[in-house]
Parts: C-alpha cells; structure tokens; sequence
C-alpha cells in the first residue's frame, strides 16, 4: 500500500468542502481510484523512486488550504527546484486558470504533494507546462530539441480537469491535456490522473492526461505507482493516447493502472480521407522510430478507441521499436482494428516480449 493511498483512504472519511480551493463543482479526487496498480509490484529501480524532498527550496501555502493559491504555486514553479505544500493535514484542491509554467533557466523541478494535494485544471486549462523550445521559457542552448535540463518529476500528487483544447501550436498545441513537456526529462512517481483531456480530433495532437516529446539523448519517460483514470467517469480523453501519448520517445512503466482511458479521434494517422484524423491508442499512443515502450507490473483495461490500438498503438517506422510487456495484465480493451495481439496495434516487424503477462480480449 504506497504512501497516496494511506492518505487518501484516511482523508476521505471526514473531508469537509473547501470552495476556496476548490471552486470548480468538477473531479472528486477523493473517491478515485488509489495510484498506481493494487497487484503491481515489481522491484523498481532506483530511477523509479520518489525524490527526497526532505529539504525544499519552495513550500507553497502557510498551513491552511486557503494559503495554498494558485499564484503561491505559479510563483514557486517558476523558481524551480524541490516544492512541497504546507496547507495543513487534509487533502485539498488548488484550481487554476492558466498554466503553471517550468522554465528553463532554473533548477530542475520536482513538485511532490505529500499525498495530499490536487492540482485541477477547472476543465478549462492546461495544468503544467514545460517546453525547452518555447522563448518565452528561456531558451538555455542551441538545441532545444536535445538538452538535458531543465528535469520535471511529478510526485505524491493528483491532477484532475485539465483541458488543452484549443491551444495554440506555438504552446504545444492542443496536446497533454494535464502535462506538456517538450525536452529535458519527465518522470512521473505515485501520482494520479483524472478526467483529462486534449483536443478531440486531429491526427497528430494526443495524451489526454501527458503528451511528452523530444526527451534527452531518448532517454525514457518514467513513470511509477500511478493511475490513469481507473474507473467510470475517471478516465482521460484525447484524439491519440487517451492517457499518454508521444513521438520520438521511449517510456518505462511500472506499476501502473490505465483504465477507463479513450482515444476519441476518427481516421487514423495519416488522416484517412474525409476525416480529421485519430482515434489510436485508448491508453499509450507511441510513434516515431526507434523508441521502445516497457510496461513492468502493469493493469491496462477498460480502454477504448475508435481507429487502432485499444490499449496500446505503437508505431515504429524504422521498425527497430520494441514492446516489452512484463508481470502485467492487458484485458478488456475495445474498439478499433489491425491487431497485432489484443489491445496492441503494432508492426509485424516490431518485437514484442511478454514474459510473466496475460494479453487477452
């Protein structure tokens, strides 16, 4: 049982409404699912694990919810470095209108929420925002595309109601409905997400909950002990990759819940004709070249699309791309078509190892 669990379970019994923090009559955080899967538990590597954050460079709110505003948060991630919350011992909302933006010329960020607090996009915003190639972040090298910093790890928090619908391409576009992150590194550890969302068509925009692109020298996209949705109404949305999705970029997985997740888009990639294209990967949208994708005690199902790929589209060009599915369960995932196992749309070339795992309708 991981620490957001413990919290949660405890927490929820006597939480009182808190409409300062929580104005937006959206997402119950509480009643969701605990992160991450309730059987997963393969042995994570060090990488995988939270960062001590025993000794903050920002602490956000004063020791009362109201305290922990979204100015207090905006304010502290555009310094960088390790922050945490002081909005007393109860779970609580922040609710924002805009983004909270990572740049570029600070310290790399870890946001931990101690297991207590929700960021909420109100259903109209993008929660987080990092891109290495926007000026407005700073530009720190000449190659935006591949740079190493600044590093973004996203912990013991949930993220629930992010929108991306509508923005415009030079702000990624309407991808990662809760996270967008452009270059440097994500790493995402026993955090949840809920009821997000991207533009709903379009064959190139994705990652209801996280789009994540250009990670340095093609390092993964770690994630562990989270969920993506998990129940009914939970579930994130998007044209591709209900839950996450990328290009060019590898991710390790481990212990992770994805259910519930939809990839809403009609036509494919490259938009069938008539079209305005998508509706591939109901969970884990992957496309590129020569990335791999690794899922280690992993729970996929209940996930749906309307094109390919319920649980899994993975697309590697150059067909040097590899799945690797370990201890984990894909089941129950529907819709779609051209199935290389089910659930997973992917190459015939592509190679695909599933020791210890069950892949079933």
């Amino acid at each position: 049982m991981n620490k957001l669990y413990r919290i949660t379970t405890l927490m929820s019994v006597f939480l009182l409404c808190l409409p300062a923090c929580s104005p937006y009559p959206g997402t119950d955080p509480l009643s969701g699912p605990a992160a991450g899967n309730p059987e997963g538990n393969y042995p994570l590597p060090p990488e995988a694990q939270a960062v001590d954050v025993s000794q903050p460079d920002q602490v956000v709110g004063t020791g009362s919810p109201e305290s922990c505003t979204q100015e207090a948060f905006i304010q502290a991630l555009a310094q960088g470095g390790k922050i945490v919350f002081n909005g007393g011992p109860r779970p609580f909302t922040i609710t924002l209108n805009k983004a909270a933006q990572v740049f570029n010329n600070k310290p790399d960020v870890v946001i931990d929420g101690g297991g207590l607090v929700t960021l909420s996009g109100g259903g109209k915003t993008r929660i987080i925002y990092m891109n290495t190639s926007d000026p407005d972040l700073v530009w720190t090298t000449e190659h935006a595309q591949n740079q190493e910093h600044p590093q973004l790890c996203l912990q013991n928090i949930t993220l629930i109601d992010g929108n991306a619908e509508g923005i415009s391409d030079d702000k990624g576009g309407g991808s990662g409905g809760a996270v967008y992150v452009y270059g440097g590194r994500l790493k995402i550890i026993n955090c949840r997400f809920f009821n997000n969302r991207c533009d709903s068509s379009g064959p190139d925009v994705g990652g209801g909950a996280v789009r994540a692109l250009a990670q340095y020298n093609s390092l993964p996209v770690i994630i562990s002990g989270s969920s993506f949705g998990g129940a009914e109404g939970y579930g994130n949305s998007g044209s591709n990759g209900g839950a996450i999705s990328s290009i060019m970029v590898s991710w390790s997985i481990y212990n992770s819940l994805f259910s519930h997740n939809s990839a809403i888009g009609r036509g494919g990639n490259p938009a069938e004709f008539g079209s305005p294209g998508g509706g591939s990967g109901g969970a884990i949208y992957n496309d590129g070249l020569d990335m791999n994708l690794a899922l280690y005690g992993c729970l996929v199902e209940n996930n749906s699309v309307v094109q390919h790929g319920a649980a899994i589209f993975f697309v590697s060009n150059s067909h040097q791309g590899r799945i690797h599915i370990e201890d984990s369960i894909l089941r129950r995932n529907s819709g779609g078509s051209w199935y290389r196992l089910p659930g997973i749309s992917a190459y015939t070339e592509t190679e695909i190892s599933s020791p210890g795992s069950t892949i079933e309708d």
